[in-house]
Parts: structure tokens; sequence; C-alpha cells
């Protein structure tokens, strides 16, 4: 049994109960700003957290489907470079749910007075909620009145919010402690039977061991409450009251794997149930026999258990939590994910490049006599094998990944764990980067159907879709070609045609696709500085000739990394450009401003990416150690196009190991190489 452990900032908060922007504050006469800004407010404080710590924060930000600034909450992450310390999931109600499904209006309300501030068209604001899901993955949605029917404490308060996976409904200062029982370790793999005709699937499991493990765990866990140090008194008084506890799993994928079921399959689905009502069950006997010997909890009598008459030591034993380094710790598939490569690429030492493959694929491949270091190698480079023709089918059929699972599945799987679990179930419905909006909508109709408590999104590549600044100047794109294309067309005409001069369009004087830079003498003087970036140190140094910049260096990171390349390929082309005479302000100004999935700090000291840490050295030195020059009488005016950042092979790259092996898992980010997380 693994717990879950934390660190840095972590909130759920609901912003349901905030007034709506612009309602006036009768005291001061002004306005309120709404539940939007006041998330700014969290997510600065969240990043100075962040800064001085070594783990970010993570905090779950949720609003009520009915409140009047709905629309303006459903967006605010469209801009990725926002909220980048949030999770945002709406709260939604049956009762919307029904307008929905009848295309109906529904009520907005100020949370202040509960009046009614205005009508939208209940489908209308789900289309909003999905197209945004589909764009960036958020918001999630959760289901109010389905975590609040589950509420063992109801006279205690209201569920309003989850934790930022969303597998956790709490009350307010609640906490919960969370641990998980590796679902592999007690099964048998029908691979290595010599005959495996007739044999049951779950004949091979070790029900009995895995009971154990349940009650030890949940003794664990209690002891967890006590043990555990809270940083308020209110926490405190909620954690002892209800002594919530949420005992889940993982290393699903590889039971399933060992008993030979594809994870898209009824089969994988109705044991999914059998497993989670025993550790349900057992669960429940275990907190029985510690209420016995160690007392109820202190809220019991407000609680559900108190009308039933069941004496149990905590309000909810069963939570479905990530895992994603507690899993790599035990060797373990990620909770009840399915696989996500079936072989991935490690970076080690002098650069050399190690294939990691999936210990029980490769049990089989050797069993049945199929194993290569160069097949290995191949299925590494893609993380499937389903189009490996060397595999047999038998074996295609089972170790199935994540994007090759239809979102239909994975729906399902979510479902079957939540029909037995108190709490919620933190999952990630995957789609590949082709799902359309009409995808995500039938998921979530799916997920409200099929009894699940909420559901979180991500589509393939969706996240690393940003704008980048394209090097067009004074006007559009179109414009400077125009400009420009009498010095093309002579030179393609093998005429030489010079590029305008100083001060003006081009800013050098030459031939066009001739200009080469000068020389770089043998000796050359500067500085260095270092600055923190998202995906870590980076250290910079600009070397000057005659008080003119030439050259920059950049490092980051390991040697040999994407990550490291990436940052030395800016750097170059930075000095070539700084060489060939290209005015340093220019440089500045398109590399500032280039925006990632995340970024760090926050008001001026704020840095979004390695190309905007560059961007901003640069721009220092022009306007704060060198004397500022003219500037030329054409103001630039950048064009911006939407440009695809590089996807690798279906994941992401993960700023701590620069492999192309960080995935969207359990609501949050997992390295398959290095274990990095982040929620």
């Amino acid at each position: 049994m693994y717990p879950h452990l934390t660190g840095g900032l972590t909130l759920h908060v609901s912003f349901s109960r905030l007034r709506p922007k612009n309602d006036v504050v009768r005291s001061t006469g002004g306005v309120a700003s709404g539940p939007v800004s006041f998330m700014k407010v969290f997510n600065a404080a969240t990043e100075a957290v962040k800064q001085g710590g070594v783990r970010r924060g993570a905090n779950m930000g949720i609003l009520r489907i009915d409140h009047s600034d709905i629309s303006e909450f459903i967006t605010c992450k469209t801009d990725t470079k926002e909220l980048t310390n949030f999770n945002i999931s709406v709260g939604i109600t049956e009762k919307f749910m029904e307008a929905v499904e009848a295309d109906e209006d529904y009520e907005l309300v100020n949370p202040r007075n509960r009046k009614v501030t205005g009508r939208l068209n209940a489908r209308e604001v789900f289309e909003k909620i999905v197209g945004q899901a589909w764009r960036n993955g958020e918001p999630g949605i959760v289901f109010l009145d389905r975590l609040n029917r589950d509420n063992p404490t109801p006279e205690i308060g209201e569920i309003e919010s989850t934790n930022p996976c969303g597998e956790q409904p709490l009350l307010p200062y609640e906490a919960c402690c969370l641990g998980s029982i590796n679902l592999g370790a007690f099964t048998k793999s029908i691979w290595e039977l010599e005959d495996s005709a007739g044999i049951k699937p779950e004949s091979l499991v070790d029900w009995e061991g895995m009971a154990g493990a349940v009650k030890t765990g949940v003794h664990f866990l209690d002891n967890l409450i006590d043990a555990n140090k809270y940083p308020l008194p209110e926490i405190d008084d909620m954690a002892h009251g209800n002594r919530k506890i949420g005992l889940g799993v993982m290393g699903w994928a590889d039971m399933l794997l060992d008993l030979g079921i594809p994870y898209n399959s009824q089969e994988a689905v109705t044991l999914a149930e059998r497993v989670m009502e025993f550790i349900e069950k057992h669960s429940i006997e275990a907190s029985r026999e510690l209420a016995k010997a160690r007392g109820v909890f202190a809220n019991w009598e407000k609680s559900i258990y108190a009308e039933k008459g069941i004496e149990v030591r905590n309000a909810t034993t069963t939570t479905i939590a990530p895992t994603g380094t507690i899993s790599i710790i035990a060797g373990a598939s990620s909770g009840i994910e399915p696989l996500f490569s079936i072989a991935f690429t490690r970076n080690v030492l002098d650069n050399k490049k190690l294939v990691e493959v999936h210990p029980g694929f490769e049990r089989v491949a050797r069993a049945m006599g199929f194993y290569s270091d160069g097949l290995m190698e191949r299925i590494g480079e893609h993380g499937t094998v389903h189009d490996v023709s060397e595999v047999p089918d038998e074996v295609r059929r089972v170790f199935v990944t994540a994007h090759e699972i239809t979102p239909e599945w994975h729906i399902q799987m979510q479902a079957a764990f939540q029909k037995f679990t108190h709490n919620a179930v933190s999952k990630t419905v995957n789609f590949s980067r082709e799902a359309t909006r009409e995808d995500v909508k039938d998921v979530f109709i799916q997920a409200y159907n099929l009894g699940c408590k909420g559901v979180t999104v991500y589509r393939d590549g969706s996240r690393e879709e940003q704008v980048l600044t394209v090097g067009a100047k004074a006007g559009s794109a179109t414009d400077s070609v125009s400009d420009s294309a009498s010095g093309l067309g002579a030179y393609e005409h093998g005429e030489d045609e010079a590029v305008s001069g100083p001060g003006k369009r081009g800013g050098v004087n030459g031939v066009w696709g001739r200009i080469r830079p000068i020389e770089r003498p043998d000796t050359l003087e500067g500085f260095t500085t270092a600055k923190e970036t998202p995906v870590g140190k980076l250290f910079l140094t600009l070397n000057t000739l005659d008080g003119h910049p030439v050259e920059l260096f950049a490092q980051i990171g390991k040697a040999g990394s994407d990550v490291a390349a990436f940052t030395e390929a800016i750097a170059r082309m930075v000095s070539i450009a700084l060489r060939s005479g290209v005015d340093p302000q220019e440089i500045a100004d398109q590399l500032m401003g280039i925006g990632g999935s995340r970024s760090i700090g926050f008001g001026p000291n704020r840095v979004r990416s390695v190309p905007d840490a560059m961007g901003q050295f640069v721009d220092e030195y022009v306007n704060h150690i060198r004397k500022p020059e003219g500037e030329s009488e054409d103001e630039p005016h950048p064009h911006q196009d939407e440009l695809p950042l590089l996807p690798g092979k279906k994941f992401s790259l993960c700023p701590s190991c620069g492999t192309w092996n960080l995935v969207h898992v359990e609501g949050c980010l997992k390295c398959l190489a290095c274990g990095y997380s982040e929620c």
C-alpha cells in the first residue's frame, strides 16, 4: 500500500459564493470584480509559494453553472498562459442537464441575494464548455448533485468542490488521507501457464491477499490522520471530525495484461466492477473493526451511518486517486489508466538512449519467442505494437495503449470503478488529435448517463498548439513579401538587388540572400546571468564587440536533452542575427512574449518560456546596459499565426529529463521516463 503525499500550495476552492462582476458593493459604492479576478489573486499567491519551494502548487477552481459569471469562467483559460496554477471545472447540476436535454433556458443567480440575474440557453452553454475542453482540456465538469448525494455528513455542510485532480470531494477545510494498493501484485500471468484453455481469468487473482492488503491499507491511512500535522486548526478539526480516508488502486492495466484481458472490452469493465466492489466491501469491514477498537468518527451522529446504525471509524474509505509518482516507485501502471506506451526511450549517461519496455510485455515476448533488441527499439520509437507484424495477434489485442482505446471505453471504465467508490475517480479520457467537438460532447453526455461524478478530457496535442510570433514587420506578412518582392525576383533572375539600408526595412546593407555575418574574433568580452524558466534554470552569456552585442550563449538542463538542444539552436540563430547587424531590440521583441503551457513568476518577473527569457535578457541589455540608440521610423507590427509546437510521439516534452515522455494521465502530468509529475 502506497500513501499519496503532496507539497507546495494545494487548494480546492469553490468561487460560487462570490458576488458576480459589476455587482454593486453597498458599503463602498463600488462594484465587485467577480470570481475570475479572485482566481488570479490565488494564482499569483501560488506562484509565490512555487518560487520558494521545489514543487509547484496546484489548485482546483470550481464555479456553479448557474452563477452569473459562468460564461467568463468557462473561457478564463483560453489563454494558456493565464491561471497556470489552476485546474478548473464547472459545477453542473441535474437541473441544468435536464435543460440541456430539453434545449431550454435556465436561470443565472446572484449568490449574494439569490436573485435571478438572467437566463441562458443550457445547450449553448454546454456547447461552450465542450468547445473549451476540446481546445485545451479545460474546463472539466463536476456533477455537484451527485457529490452531495454521497455526502456522508450532510448536516456538517454541502460539498461544493473537489481537490485539483477531481477524485476527492471535500467540505470546507476538510482533508483526506489517500493511498493505493497495487493490483498487479495479486495476479498470476495467464501467459506463463502451459495450458490456459478453460482457465477463468478471475481464478488467477489472489483475492485473499487483496483483502489483507485492503485491511492493512485502511488501518495505515487511519493512523495517518493522527500522525499528520495540519496547518490550520479548522483543518485539524475537520480531519479528525470525519476521518475521511481514500484507499484506491494502481496497476489495473497490469492486472488486465496478466489475465490476458483487453482494456477495451466488456470483460474488463465487468472485472473492474467486481474488483472495486470487493475493495469497497473489505474497506468498510476494516473500518468497522477499527470502530470497535478505537471508536467511531467524531461526527458520526450527524452522518448517514448513524441513521443506518452502522458504526464505522471513517466517513469514507475509497477513492481512485492519481498515482503518477508512487506507481513508478511500485513499478506499476498508473491508477486505472491503460498503458500509455509499451516501450519508450530514456536518455542516460553519455547521451546514450535506453529503451524501457513494459516488464509484462517483455516477459510475454520472451516466453512466446518473439523478443529481440531490435524489435524493442522499433516499438520504442512509436510506443505501440498495433502495426508490428512480428507481435502475435493475440498479444496485440491485449497490449493496447491509451490512444488506441476509444473514448467510450475510457468512460465506461471510469463508471465501473465509480459504481463502488465512496468518493470519486480521477481519470483522463484521452482523444486523438483528430477528435471533434462532437466526440467530446458525447463523452460528457455518456459520463452523465453512466453515473460518473465528473470527467476530464484531453485531446492529444491540444495544449502544445500555441500562437507564436512570426517575423513579419511593418504591417502584415503579405506586406513584407510584396515590399521585398522586387529584390527577391531580381535575385531569382540572377541580378543583384541591394536590400534597403540602415533604418529601413531589412536594416543591413547587402544583397538579398547573400548577407554574411562578420567573422567572430578569438576573444570577446561579455557577462553572464541566470534566469528561472518553466523548464529549469537558464544560464545566459552575452558577448560584445566594441560595445555591440554579437554573440549569445545559452545553457539549460542536461547536455543532450531536447530542451538543451532547442535552447542552443535559438542562441545560435540569435548570434548569427547579431553578427549580421540585426537590431538587438528587434530580436528581443520577437522572442519576448512567446509562451508555452506554463510560466514562472508574475508581474514584471514573469517568464513564459525559454525564448521569452532570452528575449528579456537581450531587452535588458538594450535598455539598461548600453545607451539606447535611435529607432527607425517604421514601427514593427508583428503578424501572428498559429503554429503547432513539436508534438513528439503523441506525448509532451518533459521539463525535467528533456524527453518526449510527458503524458496527461489521471488529470495530471507524468513523465514515463524520469517520474516527474505535476498536477
